[in-house]
């Protein structure tokens, strides 16, 4: 035989056992490879869907809210047993006007479930952490629940809404709900004990006063839509006397001094309940009460209700009427929200009970278009005056004319905000940005009202939109839903266009700049002086701020932390960020009117500012290159051109 040839040689034994172990290698690293490695655990069964069936029986709840010193909720809630077996109660988590799932179940506290006087155990559910399962015995009847809601005793810990002088009872953190209904199909009837000699305030309807005030049973949905608040110091006030059905205004304060209220100022408040029947045509409540604290110890709130409304302000607010501008659109706001997203709700965002997912999709009308009403009904109403009302929109347009985000963001996005961001402090709002969407929604509203009014000279108006949406069905104060056809639909009704293109390019679009057609269609430019308007400077005020937000591009706190950095501004270009400390300027120690003073004298120049920073435990020397001087924005009337904007902020007779 001849020989193979030197390339299909048999390999040497020490040859064949190396290749072999390699190719056991491979094979064990390929079967490795291929194995079906961890599987997803099941999840639990659902929770049941809630359906539109009468739940039977009446849910009794009883709060206790004389804890005062420990802020402490003690709750007794007695729920009807429809059959024995599994059942789920559940805690409300999306809670109407947050926009997101914020019920407070983490100060959910001591829960014991018994039936027949046995205690009963309860599972929270692993994925919805709202949700208790219970297997109820045959023989039990009714659920009795006892448990506390420890309520926050500093800010740290959430808003705080119990101070020794006043609290916010807010039912969605008392009561539980059994699952598998819509809860305008559960019904309850609600008490509660307040400290003795309180006076409270709330759109239920009191059953029996007394000690404990029983209130007449209500729909689970209505009482969740009824806050109260209580206090000491309580002034209740008539704003539509002898009007078809009761507004009020009923205020609480940390101190009796608080309450003094001029004449000119109720007449005022007053005016805004008329000015809002002018403009709606329509009241979707029989009664209508605002919960009004004036309090720097319980924190602050603007929720909406159909009925009410939670308002918190600065304690002055009668008595520093002129320095407070920047506070008097919150009444009108969330009276506004009456009509537009109580009454008037985006379909996506009604939801059948607290637990199931809302979606945000139409904010901009919901909020976008109630800043805008809630900015006009204050300003028709004396409020605000008309120069205070153009100086507050001057400083939204700025704001949005310069919020560099939409370059990657588009506004229609922010309306995820609630959700994505929870309303935590963030340290580039101009880039990140935030719930853009009710103040940029305002200023797109602005723009659709002057459009309608120039291209029909003056006959129609955005205040026809309100009246042929919200003031539809006087009287009915349940929810009617809609969605962004009806919406266009109801505006070509007013005066045909391209509406749908005309609010997606807006909703959709990435500048530059804000929409401010509106602005300048309505008569006026927006243009930067260097001083600040009265408006601005109250803002600056109740806010302890010192704003440096078109010059510098950062704003100072009252102790000289940053507390905003413009990006790409020129202190973010120097290495500034939030949450640092400016300790001197050019050499001395930092006071708002130095810095100021600073950026004046570097105007036109050269040289750039110098300040020392501290972050952390450094400290470093930074300059800024700039040199155009203070900026704050304003309006400026353009000469020839239909003042509509003024006309917009006009009362109506």
């Amino acid at each position: 035989m001849g020989q193979s040839p030197p390339d299909s040689e048999s390999p040497p034994p020490l040859k064949r056992a190396l290749f072999a172990t390699a190719a056991l290698a491979l094979a064990s690293t390929g079967a490795l490879a291929q194995s079906a490695g961890p599987q997803p655990v099941p999840l639990p069964a659902p929770i049941p869907a809630p359906q539109d069936k009468p739940y039977p029986g009446l849910v009794t709840l009883s709060v206790d809210a004389t804890d005062l010193d420990r802020r402490i909720f003690r709750v007794k809630e007695t729920i009807p047993v429809a059959q024995p077996g599994p059942m789920t109660l559940l805690y409300p988590s999306w809670i109407p006007g947050n926009h997101a799932p914020r019920g407070p179940i983490d100060k959910l506290a001591g829960l014991v479930i018994t039936g027949n006087d046995k205690p009963l155990e309860w599972t929270r559910d692993p994925v919805d952490v709202s949700a208790f399962h219970i297997d109820v015995p045959a023989d039990v009847k009714f659920l009795e629940l006892n448990f506390q809601y420890v309520s926050p005793t500093d800010p740290d810990q959430g808003r705080v809404v119990v101070t020794p002088e006043m609290m916010n009872v807010q039912w969605f953190a008392l009561a539980l709900y059994p699952a598998g209904h819509f809860t305008r199909q559960i019904q309850i009837e609600p008490a509660i004990r307040l400290p003795s000699g309180w006076d409270f305030a709330t759109a239920l309807e009191t059953a029996a006063p007394g000690e404990v005030t029983r209130f007449k049973p209500v729909s689970f949905e209505t009482l969740m839509d009824s806050p109260m608040f209580a206090g000491r110091y309580v002034k209740k006030l008539d704003l539509d006397p002898g009007g078809r059905s009761r507004v009020t205004l009923n205020v609480v304060a940390d101190d009796p001094s608080l309450l003094e209220i001029k004449p000119a100022q109720l007449a005022a408040h007053r005016a805004m309940v008329a000015q809002a029947d002018r403009l709606y045509g329509a009241r979707h409540y029989d009664h209508y009460d605002f919960l009004f604290a004036l309090s720097d110890r319980m924190g602050g709130i603007g929720v909406e209700h159909q009925r009410s409304s939670e308002n918190g302000t600065a304690p002055r607010y009668f008595l520093d009427w002129d320095k407070l501008p920047v506070t008097r659109d919150l009444l009108p706001h969330e009276y506004t929200h009456s009509w537009n997203g109580k009454y008037r709700r985006p379909a996506d965002l009604w939801t059948a009970n607290f637990n199931t997912p809302m979606r945000n999709s139409l904010l901009w009308v919901y909020e976008g278009q109630t800043q805008y009403w809630g900015h006009v009904l204050a300003a028709r109403a004396g409020l605000l005056s008309k120069q205070e009302a153009l100086d507050a929109l001057a400083a939204t347009a700025a704001t949005y004319d310069n919020r560099v985000g939409r370059a990657w963001r588009a506004m229609e996005d922010t309306t995820n905000d609630p959700i994505v961001g929870a309303r935590r402090p963030q340290a580039w709002t101009s880039w990140q940005r935030s719930e853009d969407y009710y103040s940029e929604g305002q200023l797109i509203w602005l723009d659709a009202d002057t459009l309608i009014r120039e291209q029909t000279k003056g006959k129609k108006s955005l205040d026809d939109f309100a009246k042929a949406f919200f003031g539809v069905n006087d009287g009915d104060w349940g929810q009617l839903t809609y969605d962004f056809d009806e919406v266009v639909k109801t505006l070509n009704a007013v005066h045909p266009h391209d509406w749908a293109g005309f609010l997606k390019t807006r909703l959709e679009g990435h500048g530059p700049g804000a929409p401010l057609d509106g602005v300048t269609r309505g008569g006026y430019r927006l243009v930067y002086g260097e001083t600040p308007t009265d408006y601005a400077k109250s803002n600056e005020t109740r806010r302890k701020i010192t704003d440096f937000t078109y010059s510098l591009g950062l704003t100072l706190g009252k102790d000289g932390d940053l507390t905003a950095v413009q990006w790409e501004g020129p202190a973010f270009k120097a290495g500034l960020a939030d949450g640092m400390k400016l300790i001197a300027v050019d050499g001395l120690a930092y006071d708002p009117d130095r810095l100021k003073d600073a950026v004046t004298a570097a105007k036109g120049g050269k040289a750039p500012i110098e300040l020392l920073v501290k972050s952390g435990e450094r400290y470093r020397t930074v300059k800024i290159d700039y040199h155009g001087g203070l900026r704050y924005p304003r309006f400026e009337r353009v000469a020839g051109t239909p003042a509509r904007l003024d006309d917009i902020l006009a009362p109506r007779k």
